[in-house]
């Protein structure tokens, strides 16, 4: 059974070239950290801080909700399903016009900005088995 999650904190360094968000458990005390992109980091950290935020022109998040929108879909939630050689696996879940859920290959940091574009954020959720070994290898 998936663990709902919620962003907890992006930190962005213009040092590296990995940043990391952290994922805590809604009803537990369980956080990991995911490494992403500078462009994913940075659009995920204005979406959260700047709640009126609208680009300029739509970003790649945008331009993958308005397709599904377009194609009578919504995009439902997040979920982070698998972990191998220390990457992440995730998939956006869209509920079709009738009622099927369709799940969406997609890297985790991608996902999650997704989920950002709206207000309040579309759920993001965890496989147990990914959550069980992402925490066991923390310090």
């Amino acid at each position: 059974m998936p663990v709902e999650m919620q962003l907890a904190r992006i930190i962005i360094s213009e040092l590296t070239e990995s940043q990391v968000i952290y994922l805590r458990e809604i009803d537990g005390d369980r956080e990991f950290p995911i490494l992403i992109g500078i462009f994913e980091a940075t659009n995920i950290d204005r979406r959260v801080k700047e709640d009126d935020y609208t680009p300029p022109r739509p970003l790649t998040h945008d331009l993958v909700v308005q397709t599904a929108e377009a194609l009578g879909a919504r995009v439902h939630s997040v979920v982070i399903s698998d972990l191998s050689n220390q990457t992440y696996f995730a998939q956006l879940r869209l509920e079709t016009a009738e009622g099927q859920t369709v799940e969406i290959d997609s890297r985790p940091s991608d996902a999650i900005a997704v989920a950002v574009t709206f207000s309040p954020p579309l759920p993001i959720y965890v496989a147990e088995h990914v959550l069980d070994e992402a925490t066991s290898s923390l310090p």
